[in-house]
């Protein structure tokens, strides 16, 4: 099967890799494949060869929905008039890994 069959009959999977330092999840690429074991197998190969992650989503291509660049300034606008949602009010031990 050629690489233009495989793109055109299988889905396209967005790869999220948790390093072994890391507390999220960091979209590493994206890949084709015939279904999610298949990706999530795949994505293993090719995105954790030196042992880089602990932990791996794939998830379908078409399930995810983004905001659009042209709306940044509207669809955002709201959260910039609640300063009171940012932590700078106050200070964080020095003890406190991740916040």
């Amino acid at each position: 099967m050629s690489q233009d069959q495989t793109e055109q009959e299988w889905p396209l999977f967005e790869v999220f890799i948790r390093s072994k330092q890391g507390v999220s999840h960091v979209h590493a690429g994206s890949l084709h494949a015939a279904d999610a074991r298949m990706a999530l197998e795949n994505a293993r190969d090719v995105y954790t060869r030196r042992n880089e992650g602990c932990s791996l989503w794939v998830v379908p291509s078409a399930a995810v929905t983004a905001s659009s660049p042209e709306e940044k300034g509207a669809f955002f606008e709201p959260s910039e008039s609640k300063i009171y949602r940012h932590p700078t009010f106050y200070d964080v031990p020095d003890d406190v890994e991740c916040l």
